[in-house]
């Protein structure tokens, strides 16, 4: 605590990503990192009658191979972190995947809006299946991961008419990360902890 360091990077350049994960690990040292929170995301509104193959594949490029790709540099870091520590959680090492509502398989029909915005939901939805692999593929490394949807915000991309500002919803998540253990490994959580539907 104490200390913030802004370090930038383009999730979708290989060249980026291993830059910063270089200057991550000249900050945290032999510590490693015991979190990973990916919330590089964009969106582009596109209906059933809208949608393009070239927007459909730069968003998937950006909001889910990026998300695996980033995660996959930092894992030498999230390893280290979690070799000094026992049980789960971010006290640990854990991965967070910013994901959304709109991402639910389960809530298609409760939420019509979602319908005007294909490439991102069905990329929000591959993420979730790239947390439930990492999940089962890093538990025995003590390496947590989630999916995470934090409330819709007002945001660039969420817009004015999203019902909440982010400061509203931090304290929440904030909680939520500090709660993580075991028992939520693999699981899709909203900002204020409740189990969303896959």
């Amino acid at each position: 605590w104490g200390s913030l360091w802004l370090l930038c990077a383009d999730v979708v350049c290989e060249s980026s990503i291993k830059k910063v994960v270089k200057e991550v690990e000249e900050i945290v040292g032999d510590k490693g990192l015991n979190c990973l929170i990916n919330n590089a995301g964009i969106n582009v509104l596109a209906s059933l009658e809208e949608v393009t193959a070239e927007t459909m594949l730069t968003i998937y490029e950006t909001n889910t191979v990026a998300q695996l790709m980033v995660t996959k540099a930092f894992l030498p870091l999230l390893r280290k972190a979690a070799q000094l520590s026992t049980g789960m959680g971010c006290h640990r090492a854990a991965i967070i995947n910013m994901s959304s509502l709109a991402a639910s398989m389960q809530l298609v029909q409760a939420n019509e809006m979602f319908l005007k915005v294909y490439p991102y939901r069905i990329a929000k939805t591959a993420l979730n299946m790239i947390t439930r692999c990492l999940a089962a593929d890093l538990k025995s490394d003590g390496i947590l991961c989630i999916s995470l949807h934090p409330g819709w915000l007002q945001t660039d991309m969420g817009g004015n008419m999203a019902p909440m500002q982010v400061q509203e919803a931090i304290p929440g998540i904030l909680s939520v990360l500090d709660r993580l253990g075991e028992k939520e490994n693999g699981s899709f959580l909203d900002w204020q902890g409740e189990t969303l539907p896959w």
